[in-house]
């Protein structure tokens, strides 16, 4: 039936372009989403600043501009192609930020800290095209999942988390684990499953 073939189309296209669930709750103006967002990719924004080698101060000043840059232009990210993720376009929102802060300070320089903060804004390497790829870091792929994991933990039952770190954090066999717990191997491989199907559930299109 070609009706029904459109909408299911229609569904795909759209689930496609911003998929995981604090994507979603962005689109909708969550405020809970908008502060996973902040606390998980707010540590990536402001390591992308200093590594720019920005000072402390004003890497935060960047954030801030990031946070809004996303809140104004979030519905134009739209994944076109394979590999296309809503942090490679943080990424080039950010660069384009720190890009403009930097102009901004060549233009009023006496506005910006004095001698110090003019010896620091000279000093910066010449910032690439917005274009250019976010760097291959393991560090940002850590901080991600340390943060989503802190997010979500309360969100199961204690024994349920400790089978899952156990597992697959401690490496530690699902016999012991069950002994210790009170549960069944199957239920420690089970509690395992879950937790990780929904930090996948939350990492989707992040990582």
């Amino acid at each position: 039936m070609p009706a029904p073939a459109s909408n299911d189309s229609a569904r795909r296209t759209a689930a496609s372009s911003i998929s995981s669930t604090m994507l979603q709750g962005l689109k909708s103006h969550d405020s809970t989403a908008w502060s996973r967002f902040v606390k998980v990719l707010g540590p990536v924004v402001y390591q992308w600043c200093r590594r720019s080698r920005l000072q402390p101060s004003d890497s935060e000043n960047v954030m801030q501009e990031v946070f809004l840059s996303v809140a104004e232009k979030l519905d134009a990210f739209h994944r076109t192609k394979p590999g296309d993720s809503f942090r490679g376009w943080l990424w080039t929102v950010t660069q384009n930020r720190i890009r403009n802060y930097v102009q901004r300070w060549k233009r009023h320089p006496d506005g910006a800290g004095g001698t110090d903060a003019k010896m620091q804004f000279e000093q910066l390497p010449a910032l690439e095209s917005s274009e250019s790829a976010e760097p291959a870091t393991l560090d940002a792929d850590c901080i991600i999942v340390r943060r989503v994991l802190m997010l979500i933990r309360d969100d199961f039952e204690h024994n349920t988390w400790q089978a899952f770190w156990r597992m697959a954090v401690g490496g530690h066999a699902s016999a012991d684990i069950a002994a210790d717990l009170g549960m069944t191997q199957d239920a420690v491989r089970q509690a395992k499953r879950r937790v990780v199907r929904r930090l996948r559930e939350e990492l989707e299109g992040l990582l």
